[in-house]
C-alpha cells in the first residue's frame, strides 16, 4: 500500500518485520514538503530537497537514513536464503588474486590479495621468480579496511614510490612518498588532491600533480570542484612550498593533468572542462624554469589528444581528429604547428582505445565488437603483428618503457578467471605466469555475443553468459546490466558476483549501449544530451529481446547499473515499469536538474547537457528519474543502493529517488534504500562490504524473482 506523506514530520525509528509486513510494506514516514522552483518557465516540484543535506551534518537526514536502513535490514534478514548466498559468495571470493607485474628500476612490482583481504597488497620482486617482499599493505591502515590505496607512481629509477590514500571511498586523496629499498616513509604529504595522477621528474627529485584548494570543512563532500591547479612538489619540502606550474583563475572549470616524457625532456599537460575526451595540449621544456610559459600546441577543446610517449622532440598522441575511431599522430616540437603533424597509424574499423610505446613498439589496443584486439606497430606506423588471445574477453596491461624488452598483461572473460602473461616484445611470445584458481568449473559456462535491434533500427551487441544447456522456456532468472555513457565500454571480464548469480541458476546479460565507448566517438555521441533517450531505448530493447527469445520473462527479469548506469535503471523503470521483475539502481544520478551543483557533477554536462540551458532542460526533465515517478503506478521491486561518503554522485540523488518511489508506489512490491556507511562511489570498497552488498542484492532478487 502507498504510504501517506506527512508534511513537516519524520519518523525517527524503523518498523519491525513479520510475514504480513514483508508482503505489504509500510514504509518509514518521510517528510514531504511543497517546495517548488521555476526553471525556464516550468514549475518543478522538489518535495525532498531537504534530503540533499549532508548526512554527516544534518540530524534530520541522519534520522531518515537510520529509519530506512533498519527497514531495509529487517527485510533482508528475513530472507532465509541470504545467509547461504553470502556463504557461497565468500567461498568463491576466497582465491588468490594478482595484478599483472610492472618493472620499476631493478624491481618487479605487483599487487596481490590472498582471497578475502579487504584491500590488495603491493609487493616487489628482484626477479619474476624471486621472493615477493611487502611494499604497501593498505589493510594495516584501518581496522575496517576503509582506507584504500588509490594510486602509485614510481620514480624513474624505481627507488621511490609516491602513493595515494583514500578514506571511506571519497575521491579526495592524500599522497605520500616511500623509499622502496628501506621501506621508510618520507615526510612529504600532499592533501586536497582529486582526479590527479603523479608524474616524476627524470632525476627523482620531485613530481607534478594537480590539486584543488582546501574546501570548507562543512562542504568537503558536496561543494563543486573548481579551480584545479597543476603543481610541482620538490621532495623534502612542505606542500605549502609547492610551485604552481599552471593555473587559470579566469577559467575555473578547467582541469589539468601532466606527464613527463620518458627521457625527462618535456612536461606535457592537458586541460579539459568536462568528461568528454576533448582537451587542449601544453608542452613545457623542463630544461627551462618551471615559471616559463608553456607552448600551447592545441588551443581548443574540439578533439581528444592523449599523450602516448615522447622520444626526443617527437611526441606521439592518440587522437580522434578527423578519425572518430581514433588514430596515432606525431608532433615534432621543433616545428609543432598543425600543418607539420604526421599520421603514424591511420584510423581502423575498430575503436582505438589506447596506445603504449614499449620496447620500441607502438602497442595499440582496439575494441572489436566490445572485445579486446591488440596490434603492434613500428614507430613509423609499419604493422608488426597482432596478439593472439584464447577467446572472447578483455586483455589489459601492455605497459612499460620504450627501452623494455618485455611487457605484461592479464586476460579474462565472464566465466574465465584472470590469467597473467609475460609478453616477449622481440619474439611475440606470450608465456603464462599466473592463473587464478577459483572454486568453480569454467567449462560449465558459455558466453555468447548476439546483436539485437533497438527502437530506431540500430544494431546493438549484447553478451549473454549462462550455464551450458540453458533451456529457453522464459523461466530463467536473468540479470541485465548496462551503463551507456561517458565513452566507457563494457567488455567481458571476470567477477565473482555474476558467477555466483549463474551458480544460482541465473543468466547474466550485458548490453553494449550507445553512449558507451564500444564503437568510438560517433557511438558515444549518439547517446548524449538530446540523444540520451537512445540509451534507454537500447536497454529496453535488450530486455525485450531476452523476453522474445525466451531467455526470460518479465517476472524473472532484473536490471542493474551503477552511477550513470544507476540513471539508466531509474529512467528505464520509470518509462517501462511493466517490463521488469526487479530493479537495482546503484549510486545513480537521479535528479537531472541539480546534478551539476555538487562535487564533480559540473563535469557531466558533456554527456547530459546543462540544466541551466533551456534546450537541455527540455530533454533532461523528460527522463530525470526523480521527476518522472508518478503516484499510483505499480513499480517493480526496487532496492536503491548508495553510500554516505559518495562524493562523486552525492547520496542525495538516491535518497530523494527512494523517498519519491516509496511515496508513489501503488503496488505491494517493496522499495528499499540500502545505504552503506564509510563507503563511497565504489572504488576502494573493502572486500567484506562488497560481499555483504552482493549478498543483499542477490537475496533481494531471489525473493522477488521467486527463484528456486
Amino acid at each position: 500500500m502507498r504510504r501517506i506523506a506527512i508534511l513537516g514530520s519524520i519518523l525517527l525509528g524503523g518498523l519491525g518485520m513479520n510475514a504480513a509486513w514483508a508482503d505489504h510494506p509500510t514504509y518509514p514516514t518521510t517528510k514531504r514538503t511543497e517546495f517548488t522552483e521555476e526553471l525556464h518557465g516550468t514549475q518543478v516540484p522538489d518535495p525532498y530537497r531537504w534530503l540533499e543535506d549532508d548526512v554527516r551534518k544534518s540530524p534530520e537526514v541522519k534520522a531518515w537514513v537510520e529509519a530506512e536502513s533498519k527497514f531495509t535490514n529487517d527485510y533482508l534478514k528475513a530472507i532465509p536464503e541470504r545467509e547461504k548466498i553470502q556463504k557461497k559468495l565468500t567461498e568463491l571470493w576466497n582465491y588468490e588474486k594478482f595484478s599483472a607485474p610492472s618493472k620499476h628500476g631493478k624491481h618487479y612490482v605487483f599487487s596481490k590479495n590472498n582471497g578475502l583481504q579487504n584491500q590488495f597488497v603491493v609487493y616487489t620482486q628482484d626477479s619474476l621468480n624471486g621472493e615477493p617482499k611487502l611494499l604497501l599493505d593498505p589493510n594495516s591502515w584501518s581496522k575496517d579496511g576503509t582506507i584504500a590505496l588509490s594510486g602509485t607512481a614510481f620514480s624513474d629509477d624505481g627507488k621511490l614510490v609516491a602513493y595515494s590514500q583514500s578514506e571511506a571511498g571519497s575521491d579526495w586523496t592524500t599522497w605520500k612518498v616511500l623509499d622502496v629499498e628501506s621501506r621508510k616513509l618520507l615526510p612529504d604529504e600532499l592533501k586536497w588532491v582529486k582526479f590527479s595522477n603523479v608524474s616524476w621528474t627524470k632525476d627523482g627529485k620531485g613530481f607534478f600533480y594537480s590539486r584543488f584548494d582546501e574546501p570548507k570543512k562543512e562542504a568537503q563532500f558536496q561543494s563543486l570542484n573548481l579551480n584545479q591547479k597543476l603543481m610541482h612538489h620538490k621532495l623534502g619540502t612542505s606542500q605549502a612550498e609547492d610551485v604552481i606550474v599552471y593555473q587559470r583563475p579566469d577559467q575555473p572549470t578547467w582541469s589539468f593533468s601532466g606527464s613527463v616524457t620518458d627521457d625527462g625532456k618535456y612536461l606535457v599537460f592537458t586541460s579539459r572542462t568536462g568528461t568528454d575526451a576533448r582537451n587542449r595540449v601544453f608542452v613545457k621544456d623542463l630544461s627551462k624554469p618551471l615559471t616559463d610559459a608553456p607552448v600551447e600546441v592545441v588551443d581548443n577543446f574540439d578533439n581528444d589528444y592523449t599523450l602516448i610517449e615522447g622520444v626526443g622532440p617527437i611526441l606521439y598522441f592518440r587522437t580522434d581528429l578527423n578519425a572518430p575511431n581514433g588514430r596515432v599522430i606525431a608532433i615534432d616540437m621543433t616545428k609543432p604547428a598543425k600543418e607539420n603533424w604526421k599520421e603514424i597509424i591511420p584510423q581502423a574499423k575498430e575503436n582505438l582505445r589506447g596506445v603504449n610505446l614499449v620496447g620500441g613498439l607502438l602497442i595499440a589496443s582496439y575494441l572489436k565488437d566490445a572485445r579486446t584486439q591488440v596490434k603492434m606497430f613500428q614507430p613509423d606506423g609499419k604493422f608488426v603483428r597482432e596478439v593472439e588471445f584464447p577467446g572472447i574477453g578483455t586483455a589489459a596491461g601492455f605497459g612499460g618503457k620504450p627501452s623494455d624488452t618485455e611487457t605484461f598483461y592479464s586476460f579474462s572473460s565472464y566465466a574465465v578467471p584472470p590469467t597473467i602473461y609475460r609478453y616477449d616484445l622481440k619474439t611475440g611470445e606470450s608465456k603464462q605466469l599466473r592463473q587464478a584458481q577459483v572454486k568453480f568449473d569454467p567449462s560449465q559456462f558459455e558466453t555468447k555475443q548476439i546483436f539485437y535491434t533497438s527502437k530506431d533500427g540500430t544494431k546493438v551487441p549484447m553478451f549473454i553468459t549462462s550455464k551450458k544447456g540453458l533451456k529457453l522456456d522464459g523461466q530463467n532468472p536473468t540479470l541485465l546490466y548496462g551503463y551507456g555513457g561517458f565513452n566507457i565500454p563494457l567488455t567481458p571480464g571476470f567477477s565473482v558476483g555474476p558467477i555466483t548469480w549463474m551458480e544460482m541458476g541465473g543468466v547474466y546479460a550485458v548490453a553494449n549501449l550507445r553512449g558507451g565507448g564500444e564503437y568510438g566517438k560517433d557511438w558515444h555521441k549518439a547517446g548524449t544530451k538530446e540523444r540520451k533517450q537512445n540509451v534507454f531505448d537500447d536497454f529496453i530493447s535488450a530486455a525485450e529481446y531476452l523476453i522474445a527469445e525466451k531467455y526470460t520473462s518479465t517476472p524473472k527479469l532484473a536490471i542493474q547499473g551503477g552511477s550513470n548506469g544507476g540513471l539508466l535503471i531509474g529512467a528505464c523503470m520509470t518509462q517501462r515499469p511493466d517490463l521488469f521483475g526487479a530493479c537495482l539502481p546503484h549510486v545513480g544520478v537521479m535528479d537531472m536538474l541539480r546534478f551539476h551543483k555538487f562535487t564533480a557533477g559540473r563535469y557531466w554536462v558533456d554527456d547530459y547537457g546543462s540544466p541551466d540551458k533551456a534546450e537541455d532542460f527540455k530533454s533532461l526533465i523528460k527522463y530525470s528519474p526523480y521527476h518522472n515517478l508518478k503516484p499510483g503506478v505499480k513499480y517493480p521491486p526496487t532496492m536503491v543502493i548508495t553510500a554516505d561518503t559518495d562524493d562523486r554522485v552525492v547520496p542525495g540523488h538516491s535518497f530523494k529517488f527512494a523517498a519519491q518511489l516509496q511515496y508513489c508506489q501503488a503496488g505491494d512490491a517493496p522499495v528499499l534504500a540500502r545505504i552503506e556507511t564509510r563507503a563511497g562511489h565504489g572504488a576502494g570498497k573493502p572486500t567484506a562490504k562488497v560481499i555483504e552488498e552482493l549478498a543483499d542484492e542477490y537475496a533481494f532478487l531471489y525473493k522477488n524473482l521467486k527463484m528456486k
